[in-house]
């Protein structure tokens, strides 16, 4: 039984070629996936990149045919913010839990710097989720919620001149990351002529600026021809509606003008049909592979070399995790056992230090405590001295509190000697 054709030549790695004589049965490995798969499900992740109002909500409402019921973006955040929703949708039999990614907010600020790092933070922060759950020792990447980035798709403003300096920057900071496709939103807003003239524009400053959007594969032949051609179609121009007019006896999703009707899935008014079959009908498949054996293993290469990890040694010999792991855990010992002698010697050191500045407060110290002794034996003596200067006035004063006592007991006894011969003369002198 002849293996299925897939777009690559087998190679002959020394193994012998057997043929069987008769059924075996592992022909039915395929229907085996197919049956698993659909039992398990299907994840895909959307990031829709664009200002606000550009029709990033209306267009995913008429990819997917229904209604996603994404709240009204406001305009005056003060940085950009992701906001994640997951649906499950079935179709037939086939079960898709469908993450759409909104960056809301972008190119509101007024200064538009910074306005990519958080998309690119985010999208990498879901394949450092992803990786740490690879790295458990106890892994369930069987029903893990896989939510990186399959996709992302980048709206551009239909100016119908080129491409805005903050688009380039932030499709430049992308490109490595994720699966880009640069699509026209709101594309009725300028003639035919205006909008060819803008795609070849786009494509020529992506090119110049060396900007890396996805390419549809083309090795494959079954869709290599197709693939091919839409290359060539690339931006989409695209324009969304779920409104349903009624032309002839059909109804149709359009948006109606007082000129005319735009037919959202008539090909000759935009490309949405082209859009919807290259992302959903053609290719999700291979963006769900590009995201993890491109970007995701791009991230996770240099996430394990940070960490010290190398698949060949220094003589181009293989490396073992084990044996990487101890040359790692090794260099992390070292530098550990440095660090502890670093510290080590910075506490010295500051002991050290503040050995000498109490040193020196204690000096300090003693100075103005034998300034003070100094200042009390100066004042101790003063006061002594007041001291003798006082005692000496006292005794002064009791000596001539004595000499005035003996005066006034002199002068009593001598009065009344005196007064008694007043007496007498005074009688005298009455007889007379």
């Amino acid at each position: 039984m002849a293996a299925p054709h897939s777009g690559r030549q087998p190679q002959n790695d020394g193994y012998r070629t057997l043929s069987l004589s008769g059924h075996v049965g592992f022909g039915s490995l395929p229907d085996q996936l197919v049956k698993k798969s659909i039992k398990q499900g299907f994840c895909f992740n959307i990031l829709c990149i664009g200002e606000t109002g550009s029709g990033k909500s209306t267009l995913i409402n008429s990819l997917f045919n229904t209604n996603f019921d994404d709240p009204v973006s406001t305009h005056f955040l003060p940085s950009v913010q992701l906001r994640a929703q997951t649906y499950e949708l079935q179709e037939s039999n086939v079960l898709l839990k469908l993450t759409i990614v909104n960056t809301v907010g972008f190119g509101d600020q007024i200064n538009k710097e910074d306005s990519y790092q958080p998309i690119v933070d985010y999208i990498d922060a879901q394949f450092e989720a992803y990786l740490q759950e690879e790295l458990k020792i106890k892994r369930s990447l069987f029903s893990y919620h896989d939510t990186r980035i399959h996709v992302c798709l980048y709206f551009i403003s239909p100016t119908g001149h080129s491409l805005k300096t903050l688009d380039l920057l932030t499709m430049k900071s992308l490109d490595s990351k994720v699966n880009i496709i640069p699509i026209i939103g709101k594309a009725d807003s300028i003639s035919k002529t205006e909008l060819q003239k803008f795609k070849n524009k786009i494509m020529s400053e992506l090119v110049s600026n060396g900007v890396q959007i996805y390419q549809f594969p083309t090795d494959d032949e079954t869709v290599s021809e197709i693939n091919t051609i839409m290359n060539g179609h690339l931006p989409f121009a695209v324009v969304g509606s779920t409104e349903e007019v009624k032309i002839g006896n059909k109804m149709v999703r359009a948006r109606q003008y007082p000129w005319g009707t735009v037919q959202v899935e008539n090909e000759n008014h935009c490309d949405f049909v082209k859009l919807r079959k290259m992302l959903i009908c053609t290719n999700m498949e291979d963006l769900r592979e590009q995201t993890h054996a491109r970007h995701y293993e791009s991230y996770r290469r240099c996430r394990l070399e940070e960490m010290g990890f190398r698949d060949i040694g220094p003589e181009n010999k293989p490396v073992s995790l084990q044996e990487a792991y101890e040359a790692k855990r090794q260099e992390f010992y070292l530098e550990l056992q440095r660090k502890e002698e670093e510290m080590r010697q910075q506490f010295v050191q500051r002991v050290k230090e503040k050995e000498a500045v109490l040193k020196e407060a204690e000096q300090q110290v003693q100075t103005k405590f034998e300034h003070r002794m100094l200042m009390h034996q100066e004042v101790k003596l003063k006061l002594e001295k007041k001291k003798k200067v006082l005692e000496d006035e006292i005794a002064m004063f009791i000596e001539k509190k004595a000499n005035a006592e003996l005066l006034q007991s002199q002068a009593s006894v001598s009065t009344p000697v005196v007064s008694l011969k007043r007496d007498k003369d005074r009688k005298n002198s009455s007889f007379t």
